[in-house]
Parts: structure tokens; C-alpha cells; sequence
């Protein structure tokens, strides 16, 4: 974990805020003092892999019935994936 200073924080926060999104925890400091800590937020956006996407299809296509769903229904669905 890396230390800086308040006013090359405040220089230098799109730097930091570059590391700290690549997983950097960034110590900020005051007169020497830890004053507020840069962390990485916490996975919001999962990303599906190519197996989750096409399992997601596949059970999709099981509950679509061509005459039962409108295309709306099929679209709202399908934005589940």
C-alpha cells in the first residue's frame, strides 16, 4: 500500500484514481498523518463467460413458447442475460 501526500493527491488524482481502479489501495496523508484511504470498489458489474452467456440461452430458449409469449415478453426476458 502506497502512502501520498494531500497535495499530490489533489494533483495528481486522476493518476490515482487510475491505479486504484487497476486494484491499488492508496494511503492519502495530512502532515504525516493517514487522513483517507483510496480502495477499490467492490465488483458491481460481474461479467458473464462464454458459458454462463450460452447456459442463459439455453434456458431462455425452454421457456420461450412461440405462442405464448409476445415479442415484448421474449425481449425482457432475454435482457435478464
Amino acid at each position: 500500500m502506497e502512502t501520498v501526500g494531500a497535495f499530490e493527491a489533489k494533483t495528481h488524482l486522476s493518476d490515482l484514481l487510475d491505479r486504484v481502479s487497476k486494484g491499488e489501495t492508496i494511503t492519502i496523508t495530512r502532515h504525516g498523518v493517514p487522513a483517507a484511504l483510496l480502495t477499490p470498489v467492490g465488483k458491481t458489474n460481474h461479467k458473464l463467460t462464454h458459458k454462463e452467456i450460452l447456459e442463459g440461452m439455453r434456458e431462455l430458449r425452454k421457456k420461450v413458447k412461440p405462442d405464448r409469449m409476445t415479442v415484448r415478453e421474449m425481449i425482457e426476458e432475454g435482457r435478464r442475460f
